[in-house]
């Protein structure tokens, strides 16, 4: 969080516009000039250099997720420079390279108060539109954003892998929610960012096997490129009764499910010990049925994993220090001007993508 003695802000210039990809109708992504935004008391104005497409962009375009409603700026995974500072804030400098939490949250209830800013009561999402709030995102070339969520970029560390710290960021909070064994068995079901994410860390943290499972052979490819230890294809069968062979009808200590849909956090159920835990990350499927049976009769414990609170800095540490690699994860990087196509190849599958990065 930035403090400081108030300093003015430098107004923009008089009726700015700036190009900005428009949620202007559902399935209609659109390249449109809009007003520049100003940055109100406490925000800076951040000139966008690079914005992840997550999967809940492309989830969002149809309005499925009821997350996304047009007309809307989306894009929430950024980096850029400091352009302008608001009223009250000192710092960072203009020009200065930064990246910035996607979770906006009040810093006074009781959730914020305990360092679980992603529970706050008021939180809102930069680039997302739902029935509490309108926040436009980072698919344009200037985005506003609360100082307090502005972070500075190691040196070295360019946009684009900078504009990974959001999604590393739920991989982190995702871990550090569950009480891991150390020298233990972890099943990842997912290897789309996440999930890939998720595999360094666990094997940071000390499991001795990391399981993926994925129906992609090119996403385990990369999964095996980046610690794990074992690669399943649920295509090929049960992936439960491979991971009973695998680990002498014994079952993983923990599973992350990195996808959300019913397929994947049955086979997470089934592939754990006896009180095991499963963490929940991934929500494709907004409900789905639970082996509520065999969580009962094997005591399992099940968390759920929100976003991030406040796991940038530990992030940046990761990637300037590399111990955790984005950019085998990073398929493309394109001009904005682009980017309907690109959701489009998203949205049709996308084989061999994990990452598409925009560049406003």
């Amino acid at each position: 969080m930035f403090r400081g003695s108030a300093m003015p802000a430098a107004p923009l210039v008089e009726d700015a516009v700036m190009k900005a990809l428009l949620l202007e109708a559902y399935s209609s992504l659109v390249l449109r000039e809009l007003p520049g935004p100003t940055p109100g008391p406490g925000e800076i104005l951040v000139r966008v250099r690079a914005c992840g497409i997550c999967g809940s962009d492309v989830h969002g375009l149809d309005g499925s997720t009821g997350r996304r409603v047009p007309p809307l700026v989306m894009g929430h995974e950024a980096a850029g420079e400091v352009a302008v500072l608001g009223q009250g804030v000192s710092g960072p400098a203009v020009g200065a390279r930064v990246t910035f939490d996607s979770t906006i949250y009040c810093g006074e209830c009781r959730f914020c108060q305990a360092g679980k800013v992603n529970l706050c009561d008021s939180r809102q999402v930069i680039g997302v539109s739902c029935d509490e709030y309108r926040r436009d995102g980072a698919f344009a070339e200037y985005v506003c954003v609360p100082a307090r969520c502005v972070y500075e970029l190691p040196a070295g560390l360019t946009f684009e892998q900078a504009a990974v710290v959001e999604p590393l960021s739920v991989a982190v909070h995702a871990v550090e929610r569950v009480p891991l064994e150390m020298d233990g068995t972890a099943l990842v079901a997912g290897a789309g960012m996440i999930g890939l994410l998720l595999v360094q860390l666990l094997k940071l943290r000390g499991f001795r096997r990391v399981l993926v499972s994925d129906p992609d052979p090119s996403r385990l490819a990369l999964a095996r490129e980046l610690g794990a230890d074992e690669v399943l294809d649920p295509g090929a069968g049960p992936v439960m009764e491979r991971i009973e062979r695998l680990t002498a009808g014994r079952g993983v200590d923990a599973a992350f499910d990195a996808v959300g849909l019913e397929a994947s956090l049955g086979a997470c159920v089934g592939s754990l010990r006896k009180g095991g835990a499963l963490c929940l990350i991934g929500n494709i499927s907004p409900k789905v049925s639970l082996p509520l049976q065999r969580v009962v009769a094997r005591e399992l414990t099940l968390y759920g994993s929100c976003a991030s609170a406040g796991e940038y800095p530990l992030c940046l540490d990761l990637l300037a220090g590399g111990a955790v690699r984005v950019e085998p994860l990073i398929s493309a990087a394109a001009p904005l001007d682009e980017g309907a196509l690109w959701f489009e190849r998203l949205r049709a599958g996308g084989r061999g993508l994990i990452k598409v990065i925009l560049q406003p």
